[in-house]
């Protein structure tokens, strides 16, 4: 059974940081896309980055509105991925989710797993 758990989510102030997790079971998520979503109230979800398979260069996709200020990343050995998020923004608000897939897409509907979410929110 794959489960995906994130967590660090929380209250921050504008232009403070957090750092999500995701720990993955049931996979070796060195082996998947790691994606990012977000969903703020009354809108869709939307992807915020993706960190490829290690069979796939591993390399990471960031979504414009979060370049420069969010870096994703993996450790194969605790099967977890990461989104340290920085210079955090009001409109950052909103629940976290981390998926898996075998590829990275923009679309939620190509991916299989995902965890619970996690809620951010930027205010102060």
């Amino acid at each position: 059974q794959v489960q995906l758990v994130e967590s660090g989510g929380g209250l921050v102030q504008p232009g403070g940081s957090l750092r999500l997790s995701c720990a993955a079971s049931g996979i070796n998520s060195e082996y998947y896309a790691i994606a990012w979503f977000r969903q703020a109230p009354g809108k869709e979800r939307e992807e915020v980055s993706c960190l490829r398979p290690i069979d796939r260069n591993g390399s990471a996709l960031y979504a414009d509105s979060v370049k420069g200020r969010f870096v994703t990343s993996r450790d194969g050995a605790k099967n977890t991925g990461y989104l340290s998020m920085n210079s955090l923004k009001p409109e950052d608000t909103g629940v976290y989710y981390c998926a898996a897939e075998p590829f990275c897409s923009q679309q939620p509907k190509d991916y299989t797993y995902w965890g619970q979410g996690t809620q951010v929110t930027v205010s102060g």
